[in-house]
């Protein structure tokens, strides 16, 4: 069983940076599918990027492509999340997920992944 610990949320301004970390023990971090998800206040909760395990793939939502970079630190256990040019619309609670090399289901659905850490609040003011 994983366990993922999210850091590095805070309060900035729209177009400043932050980078969020997640730190994952108690598994083989390198054969998990990662991803980050967010969720707005009244909003479900959404797919922002995965590093898909099988291919190297790195996936983005629409609204944060070339703006949000996806990456992984194997040796590390460790995953991040490097968001630039934040807009007060990327203001959410993010969430890093986990799921095994046999799980199904698509990598943008929520439901596939099995493990989930405590989340890391973006506030961003515009």
């Amino acid at each position: 069983q994983v366990q993922l610990v999210e850091s590095g949320g805070g309060l900035v301004q729209a177009g400043d940076s932050l980078r969020l970390s997640c730190a994952a023990s108690g598994g083989t971090f390198s054969s998990y599918t990662m991803a980050w998800f967010r969720q707005a206040p009244g909003k479900e909760r959404e797919f922002v990027a995965a590093i898909i395990r099988w291919s190297g793939a790195s996936p983005y939502t629409d609204s944060v492509k070339g703006r949000f970079t996806i990456s992984r630190d194997n040796a590390k256990g460790t995953l991040f999340l490097q968001m630039s040019n934040l807009k007060p619309e990327d203001t959410a609670v993010y969430y890093c997920a986990a799921r095994g090399p046999y799980q199904g289901g698509s990598y943008s659905d929520p439901a596939s992944y099995t493990h989930w850490g405590q989340g890391t609040q973006v506030t961003v003011s515009s």
